[in-house]
């Protein structure tokens, strides 16, 4: 599912436009960017939460000529999934 699937179906769930649907979406997008940005976890209960999460600089490896390089510290993404969306993999059925 993309993100038009997801508009479309916020739409016709909710009784929104599209329009709207979409507007809504993207103010969610916003807010999740701005916490991230800012350094703030954002948590919606049962669902996920998301952080920024500092990573220390670290000695790699080109993987083409096997050459050590080194990658300076900076930040990452950690999505945790919460028990509503672990419970629906658990009982989600194959295709």
């Amino acid at each position: 599912m993309n993100r038009s699937d997801i508009v479309s179906q916020i739409a016709q769930r909710s009784g929104l436009t599209h329009s709207q649907a979409d507007h809504a979406f993207m103010v969610f997008q916003d807010l999740m960017l701005e916490c991230i940005s800012q350094g703030e976890q954002m948590n919606v209960t049962g669902f996920f939460s998301v952080s920024r999460v500092k990573r220390a600089a670290r000695t790699g490896r080109n993987p083409r000529t096997g050459e050590e390089i080194q990658i300076p510290e900076g930040y990452g993404v950690k999505i945790t999934p919460g028990s509503t969306v672990k419970n629906a993999a658990k009982t989600s059925k194959e295709k």
